[in-house]
């Protein structure tokens, strides 16, 4: 970890080992393709022989309601961001434009504000970072991943599809 300075702005500067990161991915049974920026690392997670979708699901409908109660994090549904975490996601699509159900596109930032924390005020470093991956991987797999809000991010778990006309 750096601290830089760009002008008055001091931000830290993750340096993340892409081994260490395909590594925690597949220990929580994704299989990654990494591109590595100077800003971001940009991974795309599928998981080919799942039957189940991953556990990515919408935190407004009550039928959802037990998935939301055990729920970790939370995805913004219209930016994808992972809340309170340096991280955003999207779904991967088909041709026809249909989310994938067992595959997503996660995004880390490695440039953060030098006051960025995490929930608990905790600073974040790279061991913390691996840690917090690990978690959220496990949980879109296992536990459930909420997305608060509708936009960018489609649900791929629980009831997807809407319920009458939407304006």
């Amino acid at each position: 970890m750096q601290v830089l300075q760009a002008g008055p702005y001091k931000l830290i500067y993750l340096e993340l080992e892409p081994e260490m990161v395909t590594n925690i991915a597949r220990q929580a049974g994704f299989e990654t393709r990494m591109k590595d920026g100077p800003r971001t690392m940009q991974l795309d997670l599928s998981t080919p022989g799942r039957q189940a979708p991953l556990l990515l699901f919408d935190a407004a409908d009550p039928a959802n309601l037990g998935w939301f109660s055990r729920c970790q994090f939370y995805v913004d549904g219209r930016t994808g961001a992972v809340m309170q975490t340096p991280m955003s996601m999207a779904n991967k699509k088909d041709r026809s434009g249909r989310a994938h159900s067992s595959s997503v596109r996660l995004s880390i930032s490695k440039e953060l504000p030098a006051e960025f924390r995490l929930p608990g005020k905790q600073p974040l470093t790279e061991q913390v970072l691996y840690s917090l991956l690990f978690n959220f991987l496990t949980a879109l797999a296992k536990t459930g991943v909420a997305v608060c809000g509708t936009g960018a991010i489609r649900p791929l778990a629980g009831r997807t599809e809407s319920i009458g006309v939407r304006n």
